[in-house]
């Protein structure tokens, strides 16, 4: 298994997925009326393709994942080229904190981070936060799933591929529990040709996340959850 997507509700998914193409510096895989997907290459690490799948109406849950962007020494810069983009100031209560809060054009936060040397070898998207019940216990179920490794970061466990270039997933403690409402953002973990969904879908349940069934018929991927409650799908091998 591996991680492969980051995945975005939009109203507009061209829109949407076009600022964060310009953005990012990613390159264009699909650009259908309802998907558009991207790809984001970091020299040395994995891929990560950014997909956009359109929703009817903007989400208004809480955000459990966003995206921080990596500014460092360029931060005010980067910050003016993406509100050239389409991006606005955003104000969540940060009050005096290092780094910038923007939302993307649909309403989605992100942060633009100041340096960190924890940072190094990224590419432009520093970090993936997540919210967690518990961190530990999140990080292992992850590390399983994806193969990523415990790794130095800017919350209470972090993970990185093993690679150790590219973006690190954080978990941090979550301010409440997850509602009912889905995520807007989830990850996408793609199984290879020697993985058993049925026996992977049991070890999900015993590592304590669990199968979903969001009631969209018949689908040729699996919806879960992790032990916090955080949507993830896990999608078919690919036809060799």
């Amino acid at each position: 298994m591996y991680l492969e997507n980051l995945v975005f509700d939009a109203v507009d998914p061209q829109g949407l997925g076009r600022f964060w193409e310009a953005a990012l510096g990613s390159q264009v895989l699909t650009d259908d009326p309802d998907v558009y997907e991207t790809r984001l290459s970091v020299l040395g690490g994995p891929d990560l393709d950014l997909c956009f799948q359109r929703v009817s109406e903007r989400p208004n849950d809480d955000l459990r994942l966003h995206l921080d962007l990596l500014g460092g020494l360029e931060q005010t810069s980067v910050v003016d080229r993406l509100l050239g983009l389409g991006a606005r100031h955003l104000d969540l209560g940060q009050q005096n904190v290092p780094w910038v809060v923007l939302s993307d054009p649909e309403g989605n936060p992100f942060c633009v981070m100041e340096e960190r040397l924890i940072y190094a070898g990224t590419g432009p998207i520093a970090a993936v936060p997540i919210d967690s019940r518990d961190p530990a216990a999140d990080a292992d179920f992850w590390r399983w799933l994806t193969g990523w490794v415990a790794a130095p970061g800017g919350a209470t466990r972090s993970l990185r591929h093993p690679s150790q270039q590219g973006l690190l997933l954080e978990f941090c403690p979550e301010p409440e529990p997850k509602a009912g409402a889905k995520n807007r953002l989830h990850l996408d973990v793609r199984l290879e040709s020697a993985d058993d969904p049925e026996s992977l879908l049991a070890e999900v349940s015993e590592r304590g996340g669990r199968e979903l069934d969001p009631g969209w018929g018949e689908l040729p991927w699996r919806v879960c959850a992790d032990p916090s409650g955080n949507e993830f799908c896990l999608l078919p091998a690919r036809a060799t």
